[in-house]
């Protein structure tokens, strides 16, 4: 089972990586654009505050694989905090923002954590 907890959290920590390529370096884009649901000129007008956004996706990122590296019990720590993070922030931005986010970010997450929490 901790083989599949740290695929699956493996996984997490790559889409959130890939959120941070999207937001900090690709908002403007069309693909972008079209993932987020977003105009040209609004892309253009909000693109410092999504890069702020892809920043802290990094840092939620960067603390699942930390995790997958460090050794037990910090490995552990880091991948519980890292996932329960990207839980909270995927359920505040579906309510807030879109219901597409509950597929996209809490349902990987909450897979991860029951599996890392299996594991233990």
């Amino acid at each position: 089972m901790t083989i599949v907890a740290d695929i699956l959290v493996g996984l997490v920590a790559l889409i959130h990586l890939y959120i941070v390529v999207l937001e900090m370096f690709l908002w403007t884009s069309p693909r972008a654009r079209a993932g987020f649901g977003t105009t040209k000129e609004f892309a253009e007008q909000t693109k410092t505050l999504a890069a702020n956004q892809g920043l802290y996706n990094g840092f939620l990122a960067l603390a699942l694989v930390w995790g997958l590296v460090a050794s037990d019990p910090t490995g552990f720590q880091l991948k519980l905090y890292g996932l329960v993070c990207v839980i909270i922030a995927g359920l505040y931005g579906a309510a807030t923002a879109s219901k597409r986010i509950l597929l996209v970010q809490v349902v990987p997450g909450a897979l991860a954590l029951i599996a890392l929490l299996l594991a233990r």
